[in-house]
């Protein structure tokens, strides 16, 4: 699969090194290889290609990460799939397609 970016410096994430464990759970459930580790700590190498799903702070037993989950494109794909349309944040003038 092609990496996948959205839009650029936009994504709520933040990963807080000083609060990692190392125990890696951020690189096992992040479906868009967002952290890969780095000695004992994470370290984030593709911050644009974070979908805002939210599954690296939820599993992270640390708290070292955090992410506004359902905000970005995982939501707008999410609304496009229940409305049966293109993917959208409704965020547009008109609410009724695209994203910010």
């Amino acid at each position: 699969m092609a990496q996948l970016k959205y839009l650029t410096d936009v994504v709520t994430l933040e990963l807080y090194p000083e609060k990692c464990i190392g125990c890696g759970m951020c690189v096992d459930v992040c479906p868009h290889a967002v952290f890969k580790m780095k000695g004992k700590k994470a370290e984030m190498v593709n911050r644009d290609a974070c979908m805002e799903c939210g599954a690296c702070s939820r599993n992270c037993p640390a708290e070292a990460i955090m992410v506004t989950a359902g905000v970005g494109c995982a939501s707008g794909i999410i609304n496009g799939l229940l409305r049966g349309t293109e993917p959208t944040c409704d965020c547009g003038d008109d609410n009724s397609s695209g994203c910010c």
